[in-house]
C-alpha cells in the first residue's frame, strides 16, 4: 500500500514515544529448550538478525516524566509470532505493570501464533488475555497501538482490548490473513478492507495516528485515565465557578413560555458538545465507535477534564443528527461502551443531552433501539462511577431518556426534557401538532420545572440564550462541570450510589 510509513522495529519506536534515556528492560533471557532442530536454526537466525531473544520486549520508561510499562512486538523476531516464551514474557511484563500498578502501553505486531509450536502456542493467547483483564480490573489504563501488520491471536487478545486503541497508517490489521484467505478460498481478500483507516471508520479504532505523534495522544489520555488519584492536585488551581454562574438554591425563575425555551434549543447556531469541548476542557481525547463495527455521528465519546477533574463524556452531537441520520441503536451501544469504560476506570461519566430524538425506522427496531435504551437505563443507574448528566438543549424521549440517570442532573436554561417532542405530544392528545406549545407547558418540560420537581439539581443561566453568547457559556458551563465533578469525586462511593436508587425509586413522590 502505498503512503505506508516505514517499519519501525521495538528499539525505535520505543525511543521515539519514551522520554530520553528512560528505559529499562525487564527481560531476562530466554533459556533453551528443545526443539525441532529446523525451528532452532530459525530462531538463531532471528536473534542474529533482530539482536533481540524474542518476538516482543517489555520494560518501562518514563512518558512526559509519567512511569509506564511498556511492552512491544518486534516483526523482525519471526513476523513478530507468539511461541510459548514469547507469550511467558509478555505475561510477566504485563503482571509486574499490574503489581507495580503502572499504566500500560502495548504496540503489538504480528502475524499472529507461531506455527512451529502449534496448538500449545496458539492456546498462549488465553494467558495472555487473562493477564491484561487482571490489569484493567485493578483500574489502570491500558493503551494500544497496533502497527504494520497486526493479525490472528495477536488481534484477537492483546491487540483488542485497549481502553483507547490506535492504529499505525496504512497498517494491514485483521484476523485472517490475506494470504491464508486466498489459500482456503481460491481468491484474494477484498482490497482494503485490512486497513487501520477502514478499521477506523467502522469505529473498531479509535484513531489513525503517525508515529511522531504518539507520545501526545498517550500523555493526553494518561492525564485523564490515571487522574483518578490526582485529581485533587490539579483541581486546586482551576477556576471555580463564579456567583453569577448558577447554584442549586438559585430559583431559575424563567419567565420564558416552555415553547420559547423549546424554541431557543433548536436553534441551528447553539453551541453543542463540540463546541463545549473546544472552549471549556482539556486533554481532549476523541474516542470513537463501539470497537464492535458500529460508529454513529449522532455520540461523541471522548477522554476530557474539565478544571483539572477527569471525566469520560458521552455527548449527543447536534451536528451528527438529522432527520435523514437520526440517533440510533449504534449510538447507544457506543454509549455503553463509554459507561464500560468510566466503570473499569472508576472515572466520572459526563452524559450531555442534545437530541430531537431517537430513530424511528424498520432499521433501528431491527437493530433493537428499545432494547439497547434499556439497557443503557440498567448500566447508568447501577454504575459504580460517579454520573453527571446535563440537559445541553434539546431532550426528546427515549434517545435523551438512556443517558439521565445520574448522581447529579444539571440543565442549561433552555435545556428541556420531555417524553415526546411536543409536536407528537400534540398528535396524541389532540390529533394535531397545533396544541404544541400548550403540551410542552402543561408536562413542564423546562428546566425551571425540572428543578422544581426535583428532577434537576442545578440549572446553568444563559444570557439570554447560549447562542448569542457560545464563548461565555460554554465557559460557565465548564467551570460549572469542573465543580460538580470534583464534588463527586470527593463523595464516599457507598452512599453517593445509594442516594442515586433512592432519588429514582422515589421520583415524583
Amino acid at each position: 500500500m502505498t503512503g505506508r510509513p516505514a517499519r519501525l522495529d521495538a528499539r525505535t519506536l520505543r525511543d521515539l514515544v519514551l522520554d530520553p534515556g528512560s528505559w529499562k528492560s525487564w527481560d531476562t533471557p530466554v533459556q533453551p529448550r528443545d526443539v525441532d532442530p529446523e525451528y532452532a536454526a530459525d530462531l538463531e537466525k532471528a536473534r542474529e538478525r533482530t539482536r533481540q531473544d524474542e518476538a516482543v520486549v517489555t520494560g518501562e520508561g518514563t512518558l512526559r516524566g509519567r512511569r509506564v510499562a511498556v511492552v512491544a512486538g518486534e516483526f523482525g523476531f519471526l513476523a513478530g509470532s507468539i511461541g510459548v516464551d514469547t507469550a511467558e514474557r509478555l505475561i510477566r511484563g504485563v503482571e509486574r505493570a499490574t503489581e507495580e500498578g503502572l499504566p500500560l502501553l502495548a504496540a503489538p505486531v504480528s502475524g499472529g501464533t507461531r506455527m512451529q509450536e502449534g496448538t500449545v502456542a496458539f492456546l498462549q493467547m488465553i494467558g495472555i488475555t487473562a493477564a491484561i483483564a487482571r490489569h484493567k480490573q485493578a483500574g489502570l489504563p491500558y493503551l494500544v497501538y497496533l502497527r504494520d501488520p497486526t493479525f490472528g491471536g495477536v488481534l484477537a487478545s492483546w491487540g483488542s482490548l485497549g481502553h483507547v486503541t490506535i492504529g499505525e497508517p496504512g497498517a494491514a490489521i485483521g484476523f485472517l490473513g490475506p494470504r491464508v484467505y486466498e489459500a482456503l478460498y481460491g481468491e484474494k481478500f477484498p482490497e482494503g478492507v485490512q486497513t487501520a483507516e477502514h478499521m477506523a471508520e467502522h469505529g473498531l479504532l479509535d484513531a489513525v495516528v503517525p508515529h511522531e505523534e504518539i507520545a501526545d495522544v498517550a500523555d493526553r489520555a494518561l492525564r485523564v485515565l490515571s487522574a483518578r488519584q490526582t485529581w485533587h492536585l490539579d483541581v486546586r488551581d482551576a477556576e471555580g465557578p463564579r456567583a453569577e454562574d448558577g447554584t442549586d438554591a438559585d430559583d431559575p425563575e424563567d419567565h420564558r413560555s416552555a415553547w420559547d425555551v423549546v424554541t431557543a434549543s433548536r436553534r441551528t447556531d447553539r453551541p453543542g458538545v463540540r463546541r463545549l469541548l473546544r472552549t471549556a476542557a482539556t486533554d481532549v481525547v476523541g474516542l470513537s465507535g463501539t470497537g464492535a463495527g458500529e460508529k454513529d455521528p449522532g455520540l461523541l465519546l471522548a477522554l476530557a477534564r474539565f478544571g483539572g477533574a477527569p471525566c469520560v463524556v458521552l455527548g449527543q452531537d447536534r451536528r451528527g443528527q438529522s432527520l435523514s441520520a437520526p440517533l440510533g441503536p449504534a449510538a447507544l451501544r457506543e454509549a455503553r461502551r463509554g459507561m464500560h469504560l468510566a466503570e473499569e476506570l472508576r472515572l466520572p461519566l459526563l452524559t450531555l443531552i442534545d437530541t430531537p430524538g431517537a430513530a424511528l425506522s424498520q432499521e433501528a427496531e431491527e437493530g433493537g433501539l428499545a432494547g439497547e435504551i434499556a439497557r443503557c437505563l440498567e448500566d447508568l443507574v447501577m454504575l459504580k462511577a460517579p454520573t453527571l448528566c446535563v440537559l445541553l438543549g434539546q431532550g426528546t424521549g427515549g434517545g435523551a431518556l438512556a443517558l439521565v440517570p445520574a448522581d447529579r442532573v444539571l440543565a442549561a436554561a433552555n435545556g428541556w426534557l420531555g417524553p415526546l417532542p411536543p409536536e407528537g405530544a400534540s398528535a396524541i392528545v389532540y390529533r394535531d401538532v397545533d396544541h404544541a406549545d400548550l403540551m410542552a407547558a402543561d408536562q413542564g418540560v423546562r428546566a425551571t420545572d425540572l428543578w422544581r420537581a426535583g428532577i434537576v439539581d442545578r440549572v446553568v443561566p444563559e444570557r439570554p440564550d447560549a447562542a448569542d453568547e457560545p464563548v461565555e457559556f460554554c465557559g460557565r458551563l465548564g467551570r460549572v462541570l469542573g465543580e460538580e465533578l470534583a464534588g463527586l469525586l470527593g463523595r464516599d462511593d457507598t452512599e453517593r450510589f445509594r442516594s442515586r436508587l433512592h432519588r429514582y425509586r422515589y421520583l415524583g413522590r
